[in-house]
């Protein structure tokens, strides 16, 4: 298993100091984009050319679409905030940290005190200067306690408000309540950046290589090229993001040349883009698309039937079928590139009797349930629901599936039985966000999981500073959710997008997708 952490491991006790390279510094190469397609990546064959408008399809959306930096939920949200907006760390295509906003973080013996020295010359778009207290001020934002946003439920539990404190321009001096030995992968997330003390969601200024000028929820919006971009400046001269509901229209613009590039290309529709004279970009991620259980509720709140609706489940027909193989398998587990990743449990595989045997325990005999999915979630979940469908019949439960357009609307993190997707993360983070309940930083917990024993463990975890401690109780926690959890985790997907034959510049990325929407790179 793959363990990008090994690189920072040797700072986690005294420093963590990052090289003075730039962003364009991300692990992979620049790739043809041949008539035909390839596989691995996009780029051209000389140079790449400045100018243009590059549109991008992308998957979901609705009215509920959203500019604020620290709350995306779908994927034009995160595209659009991946390119307005900047963390104080990246996550490099490789899902390695690198400097951002930040030059440099540094941590203190004791893992409490984390100083942060921001990056000279970087301004937001409206030509002020990035400084400390406006990273201070996004950070608050994202860790208020009575409200934490996405990237701030562990910081909200962890932060000594009182005593930290701007430096000076440059230098913000994080002080913690407890120690945390991996404060700076949250410094890292796309959900925390960095806007200015007067940020207005209506007009958004951020620090990007493109700049705001329109939006239309649920349709388009539009951002043009930041002359002033500390990092390498954008090809294109202006970035249009096109949420599509409906993956058909999605390829049918892409091969019309209506559109450049596509997140998240339907897996059976890889051949027809690549016929079609299109490049298909694939990249290996800890990406997945759960089912989702409510622990709080009937029939789930038995974890016999838990693990029932576990044993359902053909992982391999689930990767074989709707992800065309391009996939690996789950074992009800996130975070496969942790180091501390659980991967010697004993793998879960489909015993139709067992399942049954479980049921009839719970007094479940004849099971009847309604699974909520819905297309902004991605082609993947619709696919894997109805599979789930005919699996589910052999051990005589009944599953209705019911279509939500959206499905990220008031009722999400309400439904006893739903699907998700989750991008790439480590442990800690994934566990705070998806697993702890509200009052303790979850965000976005689907199952409405709440062990006390599951928290302390991640809690331990993320103060200790011995990594092999700290591995082995990740590996208690994991066991305790392999045993009890509320999520099916049946595989982990590719990254499949889609780009037009004249696109240059896309990388393969571990982390989010299209080269983690960093279209500053991209020309067309």
């Amino acid at each position: 298993m793959n363990q990008p952490r090994n690189s920072l491991s040797l700072s986690r006790r005294q420093l963590l100091r990052y090289s003075g390279i730039g962003a364009a510094a991300v692990a992979g190469s620049s790739f043809l984009a041949a008539c035909g397609g390839d596989d691995s990546g996009g780029g051209g064959g000389g140079p790449q050319s400045s100018g243009g408008v590059l549109i991008h399809g992308a998957t979901g959306g609705g009215s509920k679409d959203t500019l604020d930096p620290h709350a995306p939920v779908t994927n034009p949200d995160i595209a659009r905030v991946s390119n307005l907006f900047e963390p104080l760390l990246f996550w490099n295509n490789n899902y390695e940290l690198e400097p951002a906003l930040a030059e440099s973080v540094e941590a203190s013996k004791d893992s409490k005190t984390w100083t942060v020295k921001l990056r000279q010359g970087a301004t937001f778009h409206n030509g002020k200067p990035v400084t400390a207290e406006d990273a201070w001020f996004s950070i608050q934002r994202v860790a208020n306690p009575k409200g934490p946003l996405s990237a701030g439920g562990q910081l909200s539990q962890i932060l000594d408000f009182q005593s930290t404190k701007v430096v000076d321009d440059s230098t913000l001096q994080l002080v913690l309540n407890t120690p945390y030995a991996l404060l700076d992968s949250l410094l890292a997330e796309y959900t925390l950046g960095i806007i200015p003390t007067d940020f207005d969601v209506n007009n958004p200024v951020g620090t990007g290589a493109f700049q705001f000028k329109s939006f239309e929820p649920g349709k388009s919006s539009t951002f043009t090229k930041y002359a002033d971009y500390w990092g390498d400046a954008a090809f294109v001269d202006e970035l249009q993001i096109q949420d599509f509901a409906d993956d058909n229209a999605k390829v049918n613009a892409l091969q019309a040349g209506q559109i450049q590039t596509v997140d998240n290309l339907p897996y059976n529709l890889i051949d027809t883009i690549k016929g079609a004279g299109g490049g298909v970009l694939i990249a290996e991620t800890g990406a997945w698309v759960p089912f989702t259980m409510r622990v709080d509720v009937a029939p789930f709140s038995d974890n016999r039937v838990r693990q029932a609706m576990r044993l359902i489940v053909d992982r391999q027909a689930m990767i074989d079928q709707t992800l065309s193989g391009y996939g690996s398998l789950g074992n009800d587990l996130y975070a496969p590139f942790d180091a501390a990743y659980a991967s010697d449990l004993p793998q879960r595989e489909q015993d139709i009797e067992q399942a049954k045997s479980l049921l009839q325990q719970a007094g479940q005999d004849g099971l009847q349930v309604e699974l909520f999915t819905g297309a902004d979630i991605g082609s993947v979940a619709p696919a894997a629901a109805n599979l789930f469908v005919e699996q589910a019949k052999q051990a005589g439960v009944d599953v209705k599936v019911t279509k939500k357009t959206p499905f990220y609307d008031d009722d999400y993190l309400s439904y006893p039985f739903a699907q998700d997707f989750w991008n790439t993360r480590n442990y800690i983070p994934q566990a705070v966000v998806g697993t702890f309940p509200p009052s303790q930083g979850g965000t976005y917990n689907e199952t409405h999981w709440d062990n006390a024993k599951h928290r302390d463990l991640v809690n331990a975890a993320a103060k200790e500073l011995d990594e092999t401690k700290r591995n082995d109780l990740l590996h208690q926690a994991q066991e305790i959710e392999y045993d009890e959890g509320g999520l099916i985790i049946w595989g982990f997907r590719k990254q499949v997008d889609g780009y037009g034959a004249n696109v240059q510049g896309l990388e393969p990325s571990k982390y989010l997708p299209l080269g983690s929407y960093k279209f500053n790179k991209v020309s067309v």
